[in-house]
């Protein structure tokens, strides 16, 4: 599959210096180059290219800078992610291109090989992104609204029936929560926390996707993920630590004289569960989930866990102490379980 990137700065032997270097990936069609001189012209090829994956750009540019292009780029096309691609590699210059949406930056005169590495990295990240795209397109009879094509479908009893079964599955559930989130609400504006909480959901949704989890649902500022197949549950504990990392080293939020630090609670459970639709036939509204004991359980970990803390249960620790370091924190008591349910924290 070719993947098609675009090349913007003002430079002019910088077009010919792109074609050498990647020549190889360019004849065997893995790459295609488009090529634009600034902000403007990086726009309008985007119009005429809308299968653009990855933007390389400059920022010192004239008429519109690359800084302000980064600003542009979700309306052109909300799927692909840009490179920054400069000398101005002072830390300003950096985080202003994180915060407006920089997917990574190399900074001039450039390691090719290092390029290289970054564009294969990125476009890991966009087709990873377009197949999550995809499967919802496919699936949104289960997840949203349907047309009145699938509708009409769907009063068919055997096609209605089929859409009602499951299956029992070994699978290894995950829940995120955002600790302190709902009373920072009531001090930010609710576009802003609408901005605030797509963010950190898209900084969870990266590292989940990159262990091939499977994100279930957003339950307003949680996450539940599910991880089937090989390695489960150690890939479930890869994603936990990565995005637990990831909230970790984000900026403090300051709303009036409140402040805010980003961080997570997280519960983590594995076991047998069932996996299907579920929901109303009647309505035409199924949600396509996993349901049993073993989620209920990962969910009331999350409700136990502090911030920054990975909470599993004992059955957890005896599968993952061979990979993992836990500590053992104690006995707690959850809703609806009878007897006190002995804890582990994930360490690393």
């Amino acid at each position: 599959m070719m993947a098609k990137i675009l090349v913007v700065d003002d430079e002019q032997d910088l077009e010919l210096l792109i074609r050498q270097k990647f020549r190889k990936k360019i004849r065997e069609g893995a790459y295609e180059f488009v090529f634009a001189q600034n902000g403007f012209e990086a726009l309008t090829q985007l119009t005429a290219h809308p299968d653009i994956d990855v933007v390389l750009s400059d920022i010192n540019m004239p008429e519109m800078d690359g800084l302000t292009l980064l600003t542009k780029l979700p309306d052109a096309n909300p799927i692909l992610k840009a490179i920054m691609v400069s000398a101005y590699s002072d830390m300003d210059n950096i985080r202003t291109a994180m915060n407006r949406g920089a997917f990574d930056f190399v900074v001039k005169p450039v390691n090719f090989e290092d390029l290289d590495i970054t564009i294969e990295k990125t476009l890991q990240h966009v087709i990873e992104l377009k197949k999550t795209m995809q499967a919802i397109k496919e699936n949104n009879i289960l997840r949203m609204y349907v047309d009145e094509n699938v509708l009409n479908f769907m009063t068919h009893k055997e096609f209605e029936n089929s859409l009602l079964s499951n299956e029992t599955i070994d699978a290894t559930v995950l829940f995120i929560d955002i600790c302190g989130f709902t009373a920072i609400t009531e001090h930010v504006a609710a576009d802003k926390v609408v901005s605030m909480i797509n963010k950190y959901f898209d900084v969870m949704v990266q590292e989940i996707i990159a262990q091939n989890g499977h994100i279930d649902k957003f339950m307003g500022d949680a996450v539940m993920a599910v991880f089937r197949g090989e390695y489960h549950l150690d890939r479930a504990i890869d994603a936990a630590l990565a995005v637990r990392d990831k909230m970790h080293g984000a900026d403090d939020i300051q709303a009036g004289d409140k402040t805010f630090t980003p961080s997570v609670s997280i519960g983590i459970n594995s076991g047998e569960m069932i996996s299907g639709n579920i929901g109303s036939a009647t309505l035409k509204r199924l949600d396509y989930t996993v349901i049993g004991d073993a989620v209920n359980l990962a969910q009331r970990l999350q409700t136990v866990a502090q911030a920054n803390q990975i909470i599993v249960s004992a059955d957890v620790y005896e599968k993952a102490k061979g990979s993992f370091a836990l500590n053992k924190i104690g006995e707690v008591i959850l809703k609806n379980k009878a007897k006190p349910v002995e804890i582990y924290e994930v360490v690393d």
